[in-house]
């Protein structure tokens, strides 16, 4: 009988037949196999997580340029979709219900887009209808204001117009320009402006309004009146709450002051005033024509100084008459005007 064959493995060293050998090597092939395998699933799943990944950025990046973020949401185009919705639900809105975060908004867009803005006309029919709003003030007392001018005032940051400029229509607020009666630095040196921007008037504002004021720039004679000052400089302040000077009121001023070059110069009319004050007389003549748009049944402040002496200021009196005038140390009704 033939004696079987025998060949050391080289895997383990022993004696093994020739069969066991196959066997051996087939098992080894199996399990190399299965390692193979296992490494290529390994690979195909990291690559298949990079193909989904890779997926997903391109299908988020096609939302975001369709304005969603595949949520309904979206980047860019979410915010702007907000803003529209925002803008178009005050375009339905009537004016008269504008909260102040609502007139901070269509202030803001007028700001921004100017006479194009989509809200501008809806300001401008309330500012025409003379529409006003309330709000209490610290001291429980309540104070109405109302649109006078649109895409008017100069921002003190020099970013461009004040989307909105209100007036005050209210008498709770009074107080003396100055404790004695002198026009001596005009209204940047004023007692009264101190208070309307960080003293006793500006802490009547209750904290809403406040965070919404917008300070602007206002020019005025901010010498004083008189023979002497009849060609004062003009020169700029940055207010908060401020008082409007008579060429804001007016558009052409009264013929006996033309010699004063500085009284046309402190700012333009507001629009709610064109054609609506036809009052450029001089003081004590009374009002002949229909002032109804200034007019609030008391006497009320400028900032202007009278042209004609050195101790006194402009006032709009109880009739509407905008050229009037009062000695500084006077109580009168004090009329904030501020922008949004």
């Amino acid at each position: 009988m033939r004696k079987r064959e025998r060949k050391i493995s080289r895997f383990t060293g022993h004696w093994i037949t020739e069969q066991g050998a196959g066997t051996v090597e087939y098992v080894i092939v199996v399990l190399v196999a299965i390692v193979i395998g296992a490494g290529l699933l390994a690979f195909g799943n990291q690559i298949s997580g990079q193909v989904t990944k890779t997926g997903d950025n391109i299908s988020s990046w096609f939302s975001r340029a369709n304005g969603t973020d595949g949520t309904g949401g979206g980047n860019a185009g979410g915010e702007g979709g907000g803003a529209d919705g925002r803008i178009d639900e005050l375009k339905e809105k009537d004016p008269a219900d504008w909260t102040l975060d609502d007139q901070k908004a269509v202030a803001e867009d007028i700001e921004k887009k100017g006479n194009s803005s989509e809200l501008y006309s809806k300001a401008k029919d309330a500012m025409d209808a003379g529409t006003t709003w309330s709000i209490t003030l610290t001291d429980g007392k309540t104070m109405t204001y109302r649109i006078i001018g649109i895409d008017h005032d100069d921002l003190a940051d020099g970013s461009g117009k004040a989307g909105l400029t209100f007036l005050t229509t209210s008498t709770g607020i009074q107080s003396r320009m100055n404790a004695v009666a002198n026009n001596d630095g005009g209204w940047e040196s004023s007692e009264l402006r101190q208070k309307m921007n960080t003293g006793e008037i500006w802490n009547l504002m209750p904290a809403e309004l406040q965070t919404k004021v917008k300070p602007v720039i206002k020019l005025t004679n901010n010498i004083g009146g008189g023979s002497d000052n009849v060609h004062a400089a003009v020169t700029d302040t940055t207010d908060r709450l401020f008082l409007l000077s008579y060429s804001e009121i007016v558009e052409t001023p009264y013929s006996g002051w033309s010699s004063n070059s500085w009284l046309a110069s402190e700012g333009s009319q507001y629009k709610a005033f064109k054609g609506k004050v036809t009052n450029t007389e001089r003081p004590g003549a009374g009002n002949k024509g229909n002032n109804s748009a200034i007019s609030i049944g008391d006497y009320w402040w400028e900032r202007s100084v009278a042209p004609y002496n050195y101790n006194s200021f402009f006032i709009v009196n109880d009739s509407g008459n905008p050229s009037d005038g009062a000695f500084a140390a006077y109580s009168l009704v004090v009329c904030p005007a501020f922008c949004f």
